[in-house]
Parts: C-alpha cells; sequence; structure tokens
C-alpha cells in the first residue's frame, strides 16, 4: 500500500476584471472583459473582448463601472462568476 497525502490547498479561483456592459437583469450583470493577443503571423497586438455573465444580488453596479469578477460554483445555464464586493 502506497502512502497517500491528501492536498488540502484549493485551487486558486479564476478572477478578471472589466467593464460592467449591462445591469438590466435581477442579481445578473454581463461584464466584458478585454486582452490584448498578439497576430500569430503579423506579429500585430489586438484586442480582444469576451462578455461573463456575473452574479450580483446587491444592485449597487451600474453600467460603465469597472469591475472585479471571480469564479464560482454554476449559479445558472450561463452564470459562473460573481462580482467581487469592495473591488471595483
Amino acid at each position: 500500500m502506497t502512502n497517500q497525502t491528501k492536498s488540502t490547498d484549493k485551487p486558486t479561483r479564476r478572477t478578471l476584471s472589466g467593464t460592467v456592459v449591462s445591469a438590466k437583469m435581477q442579481k445578473t450583470v454581463v461584464v466584458a472583459v478585454d486582452r490584448y493577443t498578439k497576430h500569430p503571423k503579423y506579429g500585430k497586438f489586438l484586442l480582444r473582448s469576451k462578455k461573463y455573465k456575473a452574479h450580483e444580488p446587491t444592485g449597487e453596479v451600474k453600467e460603465g463601472d469597472k469591475v472585479t469578477i471571480e469564479e464560482c460554483r454554476p449559479m445558472s445555464k450561463d452564470v459562473s462568476f460573481k462580482v467581487v464586493p469592495g473591488a471595483k
């Protein structure tokens, strides 16, 4: 029998920062996260963005706000992030 040690370290949750694009849903906001990628052939840097739906139960966040979102358990079909409170 081999000795197996259990790791108590949880994996770190992914955090992203972006701008709120829509806050029209109840307890959910849409956050656009921008990133720069280099074109593989031409070398030019391109701005790529992706939208994430994030859970925000208080309703304090408005469109145009800079927020940080953190990965969490799936809250619904599309929502797998939550807004980090106090980290604007």
